[in-house]
């Protein structure tokens, strides 16, 4: 059962995915990855949140990035969104997380900052402990 479950809108996301790999898997933490748009496969992300064991969710998205509110919607558990640097140099993927309405509370660490997401994540774990 992994701690973290790492999902991303897209293949395109791959570069900020693996850095947040590296840092968990240095600081020996368990995971998992499914790439699933908010989008194209709602019911799917539905289902995988859930579903899912998993203490905290990061979610790695650009563009509009609902990914990771959507997430949060459905859960109560931790939500952390990166917002990736697709277009707008990221800022439209930064305030649509860091923007999130009353009562759906997403954590959002900077553009493109995987390295974060993972520490934030391992924070918040080890103070649920």
């Amino acid at each position: 059962m992994p701690d973290i479950s790492i999902i991303s809108g897209s293949k395109s996301d791959r570069e900020i995915v693996d850095r947040i790999q590296r840092k968990l898997e240095e600081m020996g933490a368990s995971y998992e990855h499914k790439i699933i748009s908010a989008h194209r496969n709602p019911e799917e992300l539905e289902r995988h949140v859930r579903e899912s064991q998993a203490r905290v969710f990061i979610g790695v998205a650009g563009l509009s990035a609902a990914l990771p509110g959507v997430i949060a919607s459905r859960t109560a558990r931790p939500v952390i969104g990166v917002p990736v640097s697709a277009k707008l140099n990221g800022l439209d993927a930064l305030l649509s997380i860091a923007q999130m309405p009353p009562g759906v509370p997403v954590a959002c660490v900077g553009i493109d900052n995987g390295e974060n997401a993972a520490l934030l994540a391992l924070r918040i774990l080890e103070a649920g402990r």
